[in-house]
C-alpha cells in the first residue's frame, strides 16, 4: 500500500516536472537511468551474494554458529567474519534480515552487520594508502570496540 502511493506521487511529480519543462525532465530521466544502469550489476551481485550464503549455509549451519543459541561465542565468530568481510548497506542489511529469518540470533546479526559497515578488514591497505597506518590501525580498533559494544547492548535489550 505504501509503495503504491509513493510511486503515484512519483508519477504525479514527474508528470508535474514533464509539463513545467519538458528537456530537464527528460535529462535527468536519462541521468536517472544511467544510475540505474550502474545499479543492476550491483543488485544483482547482492542476490547472488546472499543466495550463495544461503545455499552454503544451510539453516543448521547458521543456527550453530550465529543463532541465538550460540550466545557470547556466535557473537564472537559473527564479529570476526564481519570485520574481514567488506559489504555495502544495501547488501549487508538484507544479508542481516535474511540470517535472522534463518535462524540467526540478533546479538550475532547485530555484530555480523555492524563490523561489516564499520570495520572492514580488507579495506586496510588503501586506508593505509589515503591515511597513514597508525590512523588507520586506530579507526579500525575503535571501530571493532564499538561493534563490541554494540553488540553487548543489542544482546542486553534483545
Amino acid at each position: 500500500m505504501v509503495s503504491s502511493v509513493l510511486y503515484s506521487v512519483a508519477g504525479i511529480l514527474l508528470l508535474v516536472s514533464f509539463i513545467k519543462d519538458k528537456s530537464k525532465t527528460k535529462k535527468s530521466i536519462k541521468v536517472a537511468w544511467k544510475s540505474f544502469e550502474k545499479l543492476i550489476p550491483v543488485v544483482l551481485a547482492m542476490m547472488f551474494f546472499i543466495g550463495i550464503t544461503l545455499a552454503v549455509l544451510n539453516q543448521r549451519v547458521i543456527t550453530t554458529l550465529i543463532g541465538s543459541e550460540s550466545g557470547v561465542l556466535g557473537a564472537i565468530i559473527a564479529l570476526i567474519i564481519g570485520s574481514i568481510v567488506s559489504l555495502p548497506s544495501f547488501v549487508a542489511f538484507p544479508l542481516g534480515g535474511t540470517l535472522l529469518k534463518a535462524g540467526a540470533g540478533y546479538m550475532q546479526v547485530a555484530a555480523l552487520v555492524s563490523t561489516i559497515m564499520a570495520v572492514g578488514i580488507v579495506s586496510l591497505p588503501a586506508e593505509i594508502k589515503y591515511f597513514n597506518k597508525n590512523i588507520a590501525v586506530k579507526r579500525i580498533v575503535l571501530s571493532f570496540i564499538i561493534c563490541i559494544a554494540f553488540t553487548a547492548v543489542i544482546g542486553m535489550v534483545m
